[in-house]
């Protein structure tokens, strides 16, 4: 078995590093940005460093960096403000019960401390907003307090960009996945526009840009942000991976295949001196991307290598972080479904890797919904209600632990594998008007397979049943199939009108209708 960390090396160049010291590991190229405070300039120097470490979403090297500056000015109370926040991930997941130990004892810590001016209590005061109540509020309502706490902060320090720029990025956090007017999002984006001018190479803004407009409707916005950040951090795999959020929402599929290349190799290559023979969660997150925009480009070959070495993985970096789990179950399941192998989908298991599997039942439901929809579909019935069976289950566990959102992702699965199971149309307009009522997560490039492509090619197959043999009917599933990449069925259905129009005074390639 190969080393999971150089899994990538048959399609990504190794780079070479020289020694670094092990506690404090040269990263590069982070972006540059400055949060004043009171604290000695060896501790200032550190915040900075890890302010804008935290801005490309780089947790856990923003803690070292803040607590390095904890050590360097006993007195600095926004040192353990930035703990606090390291351990705080707005737009990724709730904490773990580890990490709300340690962003509550920080954010304590940091009050204890305190701090010199009435500006940099503000921001201590807004990070325990959040962390006060954890034994009663759930993480939602504890964002909403931190987020209006946030706004005051910079209403009351209009020539702070930091205030401003956390401020959007909480917006972002408790923004609604039902929201379709994107309320929070397009106040987050002006905030950040607001800004940009100001601080153009600020990396946190190009990030949030990315997050603000990380829908269809509005991912055009984003676009000059996408080409910048990468630009503005080229050490940090996350801003070379978050272009192709954008990238993907608008089918730039070459592009999202260059950033996450570039992404993964980042990531591979400090896991090589941070923690030899694990695999970064930055790394596998980019593999979900690159995976997506592959089988979208045709490139299967490249996408079943991914694959295959992903299946060889036993260690993660962060077995609690939502997007290695994702990536883990999502990426056999997209190879399978995309290229219609539904006896392949129908076997696949759930992966060997070292995740905490219990916190993330959604991603879970990945393999579930592949083994369910692929034995609907190559007639292996009790197999298909089984994984079925397994969703409905994960779906009532998620709702009793309140996480509504992903209950819904289940759910879109669920009837949409039900309904292939039972050809049955109402099941299929059910999951894609679930579907159409919310939004993808920042973890996943797109669900497996969309909810209105699976309903389209069922009212294709309940039309062709129907009126059998007619041209238009067959004409548009060959062109779905042919735009689907599924060039086996497209072919089926092109000898089937070449059947049917032998003898005719015209050629099928002069037969246009709309």
């Amino acid at each position: 078995m190969r080393l999971p960390a150089v899994f990538l090396a048959a399609l990504i160049p190794v780079s070479l590093f020289a020694h670094e010291h092990e506690h404090e590991l040269d990263l590069g190229n982070i972006g540059k940005a400055h949060l004043t405070t009171s604290c000695n300039e060896v501790a200032q120097k550190q915040i900075d460093h890890a302010d804008a470490l935290l801005h490309s979403f780089w947790y856990v090297e923003a803690e070292k960096s803040f607590r390095r500056a904890a050590d360097a000015d006993p007195q600095c109370g926004m040192a353990w403000w930035g703990v606090a926040m390291a351990n705080l991930h707005p737009v990724w997941a709730p904490p773990t019960p580890g990490e709300l130990k340690a962003g509550l004892d920080a954010a304590q810590r940091a009050k204890e401390t305190g701090a010199k001016s009435n500006r940099e209590r503000a921001y201590i005061d807004a990070i325990n907003s959040y962390y006060a109540g954890s034994d009663t509020l759930d993480h939602h309502a504890r964002m909403v307090a931190y987020e209006k706490a946030m706004d005051a902060v910079a209403a009351a320090n209009p020539n702070d960009h930091e205030a401003a720029i956390f401020h959007a990025l909480a917006l972002l956090g408790i923004s609604d996945p039902k929201d379709k007017t994107y309320t929070n999002q397009k106040k987050a984006g002006e905030i950040l526009n607001r800004v940009l001018p100001l601080e153009p190479q600020h990396p946190g803004i190009a990030h949030y840009i990315i997050h603000s407009f990380d829908y269809p409707e509005l991912a055009n916005l984003a676009l000059p942000a996408a080409r910048n950040y990468a630009k503005l951090a080229p050490g940090s795999p996350h801003a070379l991976h978050m272009p192709s959020h954008i990238f993907t929402r608008l089918g730039l599929w070459d592009e999202s295949i260059t950033s996450n290349l570039a992404s993964a190799e980042k990531a591979r290559n400090y896991m090589a001196r941070a923690m030899p023979g694990a695999t970064a969660f930055d790394e596998l997150h980019a593999v979900d991307y690159l995976v997506y925009a592959y089988l979208q480009r045709g490139q299967d070959e490249k996408a079943r290598a991914l694959r295959d070495r992903l299946s060889e993985i036993s260690k993660v970096d962060n077995p609690n972080n939502p997007g290695a789990a994702y990536a883990l179950t999502a990426v056999p399941a997209r190879y399978a479904i995309e290229r219609r192998q539904w006896k392949e989908a129908a076997a696949l298991t759930l992966p060997g890797a070292n995740v905490a599997w219990d916190r993330f039942l959604y991603a879970e439901a990945n393999v579930h919904f592949a083994i369910a929809l692929g034995a609907a579909r190559s007639n292996q019935p009790e197999i298909a209600q089984r994984a079925i069976d397994r969703l409905v289950t994960i779906h009532q566990a998620l709702i009793e632990k309140n996480d509504h959102y992903w209950a819904d992702q289940v759910e879109i699965q669920r009837l949409g594998a039900a309904a292939w199971l039972a050809h049955d149309l109402k099941l299929m307009r059910a999951a894609a008007d679930l579907e159409a009522s919310t939004e993808k997560h920042p973890v996943t490039p797109g669900s497996i397979v969309p909810a209105r492509e699976l309903l389209s090619e069922m009212l294709l197959e309940h039309a062709l049943r129907d009126a059998p043999n007619r041209y238009n009917g067959l004409s548009l599933a060959a062109q779905a199939a042919d735009r689907a990449g599924k060039l086996d069925e497209a072919k089926k259905y092109r000898a089937k009108i070449a059947e049917l129009r032998k003898g005719a005074m015209v050629t099928i390639t002069t037969i246009s209708r709309r």
